[in-house]
């Protein structure tokens, strides 16, 4: 299942031939131009940043201002990843978060996480139930691993505290649907036991093959799934369609709130078959999966913006929040250009790079471990950014130069990395797929969490 997060095909590297014209002002008919340096535009249009850490030097988040001026109006910003193991990825979106909580009235916090872990940790934030470190150990296992980190856990705990301090909440939500826990199931049933008890037995029986059995983990629960036969996948998936539809048709009641998240809920569990209802032994049928996958995230996130009002921050890899997926044949429609079609101008995403640095990753010939990754290549899109005099640097991809928009519309070999190493770079033009871009010099490992 692992192959089935974040790993692509190598994509062919673009040579790029650069014809030299004479120093006359007529040039040969075949010949081109020289293109113009882009490093001096984008330097005029980057905005240096002090820092990723949330808790960094003094000056507070003032640096973070004309991110904010970038970002403008719209209630739903994607902030992207290029590794999903690096620190400074992840301290940057707390960073970020805690800006536009205090800045710009955002209230939600949404993960590439399943739906069920987001309502564990919606419970901790508001209510302080649990523990935050074991819901993170506990939710947070498989494909998703790599989020259990101490950096995760940081912003857990100042959600948690930030709560304790002001009536107006912040929220968390997962937005993924590869897991449904038991606690999804339970509040389903609750629903209907309390509301329409005459559905309850056909629930029961319709939830029965894919309900986890208590104290299942995600990591067993998720093999499980994918280790049943298609024939029974499919069967399961058209068991949750059938459950969310008797639900559907039911009249909302008195409480039009508590019918709505209920039907979200049997929502997610039949999103969560669907996933698991595709033939991953082919190269057409992980398309498939991939489609459905980044659609019912991008559902996901535009009913709890719609539902709670909320002002979301979605975190997310750079490959499901971007506009024109890297690799159609493996991503055939991403999350972001759902959420564009969807939301419009109210939906900004915004790409992230860094230069070197290291990640958590599986790598498939020595298992986990932390890769270290030197300098981008020349001719890369990281090799050129971090020419920018800047550290790490935030830019406005839509209002650049015109030097710098002519740089950012052409396809030049990207990292994006995912939870599995190795893998080849993509042919990547920014200014096609994102609104906005933080550069980052440098980058390490993630901390995750022990014992």
């Amino acid at each position: 299942m692992a192959s089935l997060w974040h790993t692509h095909r190598p994509a062919l590297l673009l040579t790029l031939l650069l014809c030299l014209g004479s120093l006359v002002t007529t040039q040969p008919a075949n010949a081109r131009p020289v293109p113009a340096d882009p490093v001096p535009a984008l330097t005029s249009a980057a905005h240096p940043l002090r820092t990723t850490d949330p808790t960094g030097p003094s000056g507070g988040l003032r640096d973070l201002r004309p991110l904010g001026d970038m970002i403008g109006a719209a209630p739903v910003v994607g902030l992207g990843e290029a590794t999903h193991g690096s620190h400074e990825f992840f301290a940057n979106k707390h960073r970020v978060f805690r800006y536009l909580v205090e800045e710009k009235g955002f209230t939600a916090f949404a993960l590439e996480a399943n739906w069920s872990a987001g309502l564990r940790l919606d419970d901790y934030v508001l209510h302080g139930r649990g523990d935050a470190r074991q819901i993170l150990r506990e939710e947070f296992q498989n494909t998703y691993r790599f989020f259990a980190t101490r950096e995760y856990l940081d912003l857990i705990e100042w959600m948690r505290a930030y709560n304790t301090k002001h009536t107006k909440k912040v929220r968390f939500v997962g937005d993924d649907v590869g897991y449904a826990g038991t606690g999804l199931f339970d509040r389903v049933t609750g629903y209907v036991r309390r509301h329409h008890p005459d559905l309850l037995p056909r629930f029961t029986e319709l939830y029965r093959a894919q309900r986890p059995a208590p104290g299942t983990s995600v990591n067993d629960g998720m093999n499980a799934l994918a280790g049943q036969p298609l024939e029974r996948r499919r069967a399961m998936a058209d068991s949750a369609r059938q459950a969310l539809g008797l639900l559907t048709a039911r009249r909302p009641g008195t409480d039009r709130g508590a019918h709505a998240r209920s039907v979200r809920d049997a929502r997610v569990i039949a999103q969560v078959a669907g996933f698991y209802a595709h033939d991953f032994t082919t190269g057409k049928g992980n398309a498939e999966a991939m489609r459905h996958r980044d659609e019912a995230m991008a559902d996901n996130v535009a009913w709890w913006h719609a539902h709670t009002g909320d002002k979301v921050l979605l975190s997310g890899h750079n490959a499901h929040l971007t506009y024109v997926s890297d690799d159609p044949a493996a991503y055939p429609r991403t999350q972001g250009a759902v959420l564009r079609d969807r939301l419009g101008a109210r939906y900004v995403n915004v790409r992230l790079t860094f230069d070197r640095g290291a990640f958590n990753a599986e790598d498939e010939r020595e298992g986990s471990r932390v890769v270290t990754l030197g300098p981008a290549d020349p001719g890369s899109n990281e090799h050129t950014l971090d020419k920018v005099p800047y550290r790490d640097f935030a830019l406005d991809l839509r209002t650049a130069p015109a030097e710098a928009r002519a740089w950012l519309k052409v396809q030049r070999p990207t990292r994006n990395l995912g939870t599995v190493y190795p893998q080849r770079d993509f042919m990547t033009a920014l200014a096609e797929g994102y609104d906005l871009l933080i550069h980052l010099h440098r980058v390490r490992a993630a901390e995750l969490l022990r014992g």
